[in-house]
């Protein structure tokens, strides 16, 4: 009996395998399966069309990204950093350490960069002169109607973490309360305006009560324990032109991918298998 129960067991793991594993739907023949919908559901809790949509819309962007032959590797992903990080003004080293606070893992920030440098590829290639590149009028009506995005704090008031030794510094942010010799702690109250854009730029996207990355300073390193904002300050047009126009620019490029990728899935052979 208990041989017929465990036999019957396993038979029913395998179907319920195999039924997991079976194909769902088929996207110009390439596949969707049952398990690839569910996982998709749960990771990022989704109902069972959301997920479908989604996959269907990756695969249709992969086959797009296939068929113009667009490859993206560590020194595009680079260069976008590079650049990326320089329109904040900052050193690539230092945006990085800002990413990888706010991600967690610098590789999940590496792998959206791929995604969105396949997209500025695969827009290069459709387009071919159809984008209207934005000029000084398409600017400043964007970025009036967009203040907030270029909106800092006045002021912010902070306790500064430094030290000659970097592992002394990362234990006293570990444990805040702790007293540590070899780190000094001082209260200030810094004005935006006096900042170098690359400390306001940090200071500006470190939540209330959070400390920011660890940075390089002339007499060892730093860390800053952001306590309070006060105030809002717009930048000027001229100080933020070159994130303005990339801003435009990018919002032109992901309203042409979408138009054009909707057109694709209207003519995509999609079946349903099960």
């Amino acid at each position: 009996m208990k041989k017929l129960f465990f036999g019957l067991l396993i038979a029913s793991n395998l179907l319920f395998a195999n039924a997991i594993n079976s194909v769902a739907i088929l996207v110009n023949d390439a596949p969707i399966t049952f398990y690839d919908i569910k996982k998709l559901m749960d990771t990022q809790n989704i109902s069972k069309d959301q997920a479908v949509t989604t996959l269907v819309d990756k695969a249709i962007f992969e086959q797009l990204v296939d068929k113009y032959n667009i490859s993206v590797d560590i020194l595009d992903i680079e260069d976008y950093v590079s650049k990326l990080a320089s329109q904040n003004g900052m050193d690539a080293y230092t945006f990085k350490s800002v990413v990888a606070k706010k991600y967690g893992d610098y590789a999940i920030f590496e792998e959206e960069t791929k995604a969105v440098i396949q997209k500025q590829k695969l827009v290069k290639k459709i387009v071919a002169g159809q984008l209207k590149v934005a000029d000084e009028e398409d600017m400043k009506l964007y970025y009036n109607n967009n203040i907030n995005k270029y909106t800092t704090a006045e002021e912010i008031e902070v306790i500064q973490y430094a030290s000659l030794n970097r592992t002394a510094l990362l234990q006293a942010i570990q444990n805040p309360m702790m007293i540590a010799n070899e780190v000094q702690k001082s209260n200030a109250k810094l004005k935006t305006q006096d900042l170098n854009p690359q400390l306001s730029f940090i200071l500006n996207n470190t939540n209330d009560n959070n400390f920011t990355p660890v940075i390089k300073a002339d007499n060892g390193f730093v860390s800053f324990l952001v306590t309070k904002k006060i105030g809002t300050k717009t930048m000027s047009f001229e100080s933020v032109k070159d994130k303005i126009f990339s801003d435009v620019m990018s919002e032109r490029e992901q309203k042409f991918l979408k138009d054009f990728f909707e057109k694709e899935k209207i003519t995509a052979n999609i079946k349903i298998v099960k």
